[in-house]
């Protein structure tokens, strides 16, 4: 099979499956025809220059936007027209970009709404991933730098055990040693969940992503699923 394909077949194992899927703002379009899927354990990369289109597809599998046409699955089942809130509670959650928490909340308080809404109170695999958290529990999100906040958020979604991850930017306007540490937590990670990374730093998708699709335009212009290709960076000429 060649490195690279305008589309990949869609195999009966995968977890998430997005296939013919266009997003519109208004009369304005911005995503085309998308197709991408996922398997269990898998870590796939969307990368792209600012306004190709990758957190509008991100948000409309997180269930924020409605496409206006494609198909969206989850474990089989459809998730066009679902509340973002029932996708998450369905084991799908989606980590946005702009590294927001409540503000005039601790991170304890955080991590106790997010333990309120799915039920887990296992802080200890959030504490494991992130060390610095334990010590930063009783501080407000609104004195927390950009960093922890990302793990903040990382950490929120992880309890309930989520089977895919969406998680938009994270590395952006973070220090190259924060980024480092959030390259090994995602290895770490995709032994328990998928995840779906929309990312510029592309040394960083080389280095864990199992496949890649480049986004052009709203289109996504090819997929790279063989490692070889990926590690030696081939997606950048796609940009």
């Amino acid at each position: 099979m060649p490195a690279h394909t305008e589309f990949m077949a869609m195999n009966s194992d995968e977890i998430l499956v997005v296939k013919g899927v266009s997003v519109a703002y208004g009369e304005s379009k911005v995503l085309f025809d998308a197709n991408l899927s996922v398997k269990p354990g898998q870590v796939v990369a969307c990368v792209g220059r600012n306004g190709a289109g990758k957190t509008t597809l991100l948000k409309s599998i997180g269930g924020f936007l409605k496409p206006t046409s494609g198909t969206i699955t989850f474990n089989r089942t459809d998730l066009i027209g679902v509340m973002p809130y029932d996708i998450a509670r369905m084991g799908l959650k989606y980590i946005p970009q702009d590294k927001k928490v409540f503000s005039d909340l601790t991170v304890r308080e955080n991590l106790e709404l997010g333990s309120y809404a799915t039920k887990d109170y296992d802080w200890d695999q959030v504490t494991r991933l992130f060390p610095k958290l334990k010590t930063l529990m009783d501080r407000k999100g609104g004195y927390l730098s950009g960093g922890e906040r990302q793990m903040l958020m990382i950490g929120r979604a992880i309890l309930g055990s989520p089977k895919v991850l969406l998680i938009d930017e994270p590395t952006e306007g973070l220090a190259p040693s924060i980024v480092e540490q959030l390259k090994n937590v995602f290895k770490e990670l995709s032994k328990r969940t998928a995840l779906v990374i929309v990312e510029q730093n592309l040394s960083l998708v080389c280095t864990i992503a199992d496949k890649v699709y480049a986004i052009k335009e709203g289109r996504i212009v090819t997929e790279i699923s063989d490692e070889e290709s990926i590690r030696s960076n081939i997606c950048e000429r796609y940009l």
